[in-house]
């Protein structure tokens, strides 16, 4: 299986000039965890809700007020908070490799880009999983179903 077979087409971006408020606009009201940093459509970056959260977690336990904690927001944009270096993958690999590459160095999905490193998509490990569970149901279904005899009907 290609990762052009699994991954997600619809993408949210972010600029690098961007505020924070953005991103956490995109995190949370579209319910992702990545957006990847683009110029020109070209991606330079990615930015996670983990890398939002250490930005606008509480502060230190001065904010907490009556027992609440204030939200300390910082007007940061995104190139303050966001990853450089980032990795990425193509279409045409396995989504094997794409699995492997996002264990070996721990993050969560891999812009898939072209040649010129522009943006087509976006891999994850949810997606990853998606398809792992899909497969794996079809094959414990089968597996009962010669269990049971009835393979062949």
């Amino acid at each position: 299986m290609r990762v052009e077979d699994i991954m997600t087409t619809k993408v949210f971006t972010v600029e690098q000039n961007d505020l924070i408020d953005r991103v956490f606009f995109l995190i949370h009201y579209e319910k992702i965890r990545h957006l990847p940093v683009v110029e020109k459509n070209k991606v330079i970056g990615i930015v996670s809700d983990r890398d939002l959260y250490k930005v606008l977690g509480p502060k230190n336990n001065s904010n907490v007020i009556e027992g609440n904690t204030e939200l300390h927001v910082v007007h940061k944009k995104v190139q303050n908070i966001m990853h450089r270096g980032v990795i990425t993958i193509h279409p045409d690999a396995y989504a094997s490799e794409a699995a492997t590459i996002m264990v070996n160095n721990r993050i969560g999905a891999l812009p898939v880009v072209d040649k010129d490193n522009h943006l087509l998509g976006i891999i994850s490990a949810t997606d990853i999983l998606r398809v792992f569970s899909k497969i794996e149901k079809a094959s414990e279904s089968r597996s009962k179903r010669i269990e049971n005899g009835t393979a062949h009907k």
